[in-house]
């Protein structure tokens, strides 16, 4: 049953993502942590309709006829999480009633296709004009649904077919992913940090999509290989998999605090060969005495994140097109300095969790333009030289409506 009280809960803290408070998990968070007394249950609620709320703000504010906090927590609850009437009767004010039975009335084939998309109208005006408004809108319905739960197994240290096993046994279903020869996609949300498996090391969390990545990388044992913008280091972990503990990864990053996150989950994974290194910036003078001595390096370039909006869906409402075509600055700028860590016959990787060509194709047709010392590698060869079945061009472009997995792109060259 839901309370009054649980529904003031979503509405206040919808009210502060609104204002444009940051990211919509770290305040999810921070509004947990000053509400310690909370159950596991008003919690749920509470996140499950703010994240409800923020996938499908437009739709939802089209129906309510208001753009209010509370208006919009209960038409996700009477459009989305399935609520009946007596059920809404019993939890709104009398005079709330009315604007109850607007929101159950409401047909979206009568809203407008940005509208049906819960796109902002730039971006799927810039979705239309790339794909065309069929597949805009098959790309738009993809990124409304939560994500899967993907682990990605520590192949170092356990095969696939036996970490599956052991979570069946313990009551966890989930399937081999159908592309990453490490991943497995579980049936729900299971607690899977308080799993053994986790805490030993064998399993991290981590998008299918994002695992990919690792294998284009592809790092040999006993090479030397950089993760330049690692953050906490998911994919720093997946390369040193790949390295069976031989060689040597530098995980960099500008960010300390992101840095920081990595050495707990390296030392449950028994990972000792990967090396952190804050970045002061693009001529960091650690980082130059690295240049040209890299066999791999990694650049997963800070983005808009529209491929993950699944899992982020307050992104879309954060990010405009200048805020994009900033990024784009950056992520230029990123990929010149990393490039000059790679050594003659060694590998850079360009990457993004973005679905837009301005931060994607772009970029890499920019740097292959300008660096004639690279020769930029077919991406069906590298994966196919790893049995791994996934169709795709030159370049890698990951989509959740054909993959299943977040949104992800990737260029891969080879300094000649």
């Amino acid at each position: 049953m839901i309370y009054r009280a649980q529904l003031a809960r979503a509405e206040a803290l919808l009210a502060d993502l609104l204002a444009g408070s940051g990211p919509a998990d770290a305040a999810v968070s921070r509004y947990f942590r000053a509400h310690r007394n909370l159950g596991q249950q008003d919690r749920a609620f509470v996140a499950e309709t703010v994240y409800a709320v923020l996938r499908r703000r437009r739709s939802l504010a089209a129906a309510a006829g208001s753009e209010s906090p509370r208006a919009l927590a209960i038409a996700a609850l009477a459009r989305l999480r399935g609520l009946s009437a007596r059920a809404l009767e019993d939890l709104v004010r009398e005079e709330e009633l009315p604007q109850v039975a607007r929101i159950r009335a409401a047909r979206s084939e009568s809203f407008a296709p940005a509208v049906r998309a819960d796109l902002p109208d730039w971006l799927w005006e810039r979705l239309t004009a790339l794909h065309g408004e069929d597949e805009a809108m098959r790309i738009a319905q993809g990124m409304l649904n939560p994500a899967p739960l993907d682990l990605r197994v520590n192949l170092a240290r356990i095969a696939r077919a036996d970490a599956l096993a052991q979570l069946q046994a313990s009551g966890i279903e989930g399937m081999p992913t159908p592309f990453s020869a490490a991943g497995i996609r579980l049936a729900g949300k299971p607690a899977i940090q308080r799993h053994r498996l986790f805490e030993q090391g064998a399993v991290e969390v981590q998008d299918e999509g994002s695992q990919l990545l690792a294998y284009l990388v592809a790092p040999r044992r006993g090479e030397m290989v950089a993760d330049y913008c690692a953050g906490a280091g998911g994919k720093t972990l997946a390369l040193a998999m790949l390295m069976r503990g031989t060689g040597r990864i530098y995980a960099m990053d500008v960010s300390a605090k992101r840095l920081a996150q990595l050495a707990p989950r390296a030392a449950r994974a028994g990972v000792t060969n990967v090396h952190t290194l804050v970045l002061s910036g693009a001529a960091d003078a650690r980082a130059k005495r690295l240049a040209g001595k890299l066999d791999r390096v990694l650049v997963d370039a800070p983005c808009s994140g529209f491929g993950t909006l699944r899992r982020n869906p307050d992104l879309k409402w954060r990010h405009d097109a200048r805020a994009v075509a900033e990024l784009a600055a950056k992520q230029r700028a990123i990929l010149e300095s990393a490039s000059r860590l790679v050594k003659p016959g060694g590998r850079l990787v360009y990457a993004t969790c973005s679905i837009l060509p301005e931060e994607n194709e772009a970029i890499a047709d920019d740097f292959a333009g300008g660096h004639a010392e690279f020769a930029e590698l077919d991406c069906r060869d590298l994966l196919a030289a790893q049995r791994i079945p996934l169709e795709c061009d030159r370049r890698l472009r990951l989509w959740p409506h054909r993959h299943g997995c977040d949104g992800f792109f990737a260029a891969v060259f080879e300094r000649r």
